[in-house]
């Protein structure tokens, strides 16, 4: 069996490694990388088959739903998790990228696999070394960092999965950060997603239920758009754009890095350099005079506008793509706080939502706000959840258990400080069959947007300890004004114009309650006892 293994290993490492070969601007660096190409598959097929046999023989014999099987499972998910982590970090690259990818899909797949993830990939990444920098400069702008640049610091900022970002000053004196991708990336990004696919497709094979080919599907369609950097830099623009013309109420209150257009390419990528804290840098927030309250309403702002009116978002918010500074020239403050502007880094993976898709997933959200079940499950069967499944898309959605998602309390979707989690933290693991059939369903813009809602909860628990009442208000706000406009484009006779008058007068009065209830809550945590 292990012979045949290794014989289908080498011969599709030999197919994906010539599709490289063809494909690459370096055909010689490119066979040198594909030259390790067999051992690279080896590893991942080893892996494949250690995961398949330690849950074959872990669950082995046990009853499923017993304390002892769930004690097995949890333990298997555990070894498992650990074996996916050193395997991302020993192949790097697209294998990163993939599991920051599950890092962020919180109840989605098992806790075991996203807190393993998530307390390792954004922390081990890859670093190049200045040769190999220079190297990237040679062949893109044909001369070295230090004559492209006045200075150029060899030592990076930071390093992520598929760049690195050096602090650099222009000849006119500008100070700017320059992201250089890591060399023979976009070479191995193919040969990366061909083997990816070779290790969920063999994990599906064994286990039916597990169903996570969507996600090598994404990775597939989204990164050759991350690695082209004059993409992202586009997308910044048009991000800001957006803003400008769809959401000028807030446009001023969001902010993204000066691009220098003469100094970038496909893999070298120069901005703009931000003096500003890190989203989750609660300490350093209050230390520039803005309140992290003020940060976590205009993060849910920013993004609901994106989703529900722009239909252009932005989908890998984590702490470390999301900066604030005071708005700059602003003298005003709100009781003693300045206010805060919002700088949105790496712009390379974007979705965009169709009309359709845009609206219904507004009309969901508005429905869960005011947990309106029948129009919960109505906009949930039209994003492809299915009838069986809009209870469990609802709860993967806001992290609530379905009693708690129709209570008509208020608050009936906050998550604070002192939210039981432990109904939440076993959904993957209760429901795992049925979440992959949800996610097989869905489309994948909507898993996306998953992610998203994913990154923005825990920029909120940083900054605020859980998602407020407040966010979930703003976010009612926007999509009741997203649905209200589709209705306004259909508008045929004067009565219809009545009609979305009237429910726009109804919707006003349901947010001053909401707000009433924001200021009795806020009230009595300022009286003692």
């Amino acid at each position: 069996m292990w012979r045949r293994a290794a014989t289908a290993a080498l011969s599709l490492g030999a197919g994906a490694g010539a599709v490289a070969v063809a494909n690459s601007d370096d055909p010689a660096a490119t066979l040198k990388v594909c030259a390790h190409l067999p051992p690279r598959l080896l590893r991942d097929s080893a892996t494949a088959a250690t995961i398949a046999f330690d849950y074959k023989w872990s669950l082995w014999g046990l009853e499923p739903g017993t304390p002892a099987w769930q004690s097995a499972k949890h333990h298997a998910h555990l070894r498992s998790a650990n074996r996916l982590q050193e395997l991302c970090f020993r192949n790097g690259g697209i294998y990163i990228k993939l599991g920051q990818h599950i890092a962020q899909l919180e109840y989605v797949v098992p806790e075991e696999y996203v807190q393993t993830m998530r307390e390792s990939m954004l922390k081990r990444c890859p670093v190049s070394s200045y040769e190999q920098v220079r190297g990237v400069f040679a062949k893109d702008l044909g001369e070295s960092p230090e004559t492209v640049f006045a200075e150029f610091d060899p030592v990076p900022l930071a390093s992520a999965s598929l760049a690195q970002v050096h602090a650099a000053r222009t000849h006119d004196g500008q100070k700017v950060a320059v992201k250089v991708q890591h060399d023979h990336l976009a070479d191995t990004g193919v040969v990366d997603i061909a083997t990816v696919d070779l290790l969920v497709n063999a994990l599906h094979y064994i286990f039916p239920t597990f169903d996570y080919r969507w996600l090598v599907d994404e990775v597939r369609e989204s990164a050759p758009k991350e690695l082209d950097f004059l993409n992202e830099a586009k997308n910044s623009v048009k991000c800001l754009d957006n803003f400008r013309r769809l959401s000028p109420q807030v446009a001023g209150s969001i902010y993204a890095p000066k691009v220098y257009w003469n100094l970038s390419t496909s893999r070298i990528l120069t901005m703009e350099f931000m003096d500003a804290k890190e989203v989750t840098d609660v300490n350093g927030i209050k230390s520039i005079g803005v309140h992290p309250v003020d940060v976590s309403n205009l993060v849910s702002k920013a993004f609901a506008e994106m989703i529900f009116k722009h239909g252009f978002v932005h989908c890998d918010p984590h702490a470390a793509n999301m900066m604030v500074r005071p708005m700059p020239h602003d003298s005003r403050k709100l009781f003693g706080w300045k206010r805060p502007q919002l700088v949105l880094l790496d712009h390379g993976l974007y979705k965009e939502l169709d009309y359709n898709t845009r609206i219904s997933y507004a009309s969901l959200w508005k429905a869960l706000v005011f947990a309106d079940a029948k129009a919960i499950k109505e906009n949930s069967v039209k994003l492809g959840a299915g009838e069986d499944l809009h209870a469990l898309f609802a709860g993967v959605l806001t992290m609530r258990p379905w009693k708690r998602v129709i209570d008509p309390s208020p608050d009936h979707l906050v998550l604070g400080k002192n939210t039981d989690y432990s109904e939440l933290q076993n959904y993957a693991s209760l429901y795992f069959t049925e979440i992959s059939e949800l996610l097989r369903r869905l489309p994948r813009v909507i898993l996306l947007m998953l992610k998203t809602n994913d990154c923005l909860r825990a920029v909120n628990h940083a900054l605020v300890g859980g998602t407020s009442l407040e966010s979930f208000m703003i976010i009612g706000r926007v999509s009741s004004e997203a649905v209200l406009d589709a209705k306004r484009m259909k508008r045929r006779s004067f009565l219809d114009g009545l009609m979305i008058w009237l429910e726009e007068v109804l919707l006003e009065a349901r947010f001053f309650s909401l707000k009433l209830m924001l200021c009795v809550m806020q009230l009595r945590k300022l009286l003692p006892g």
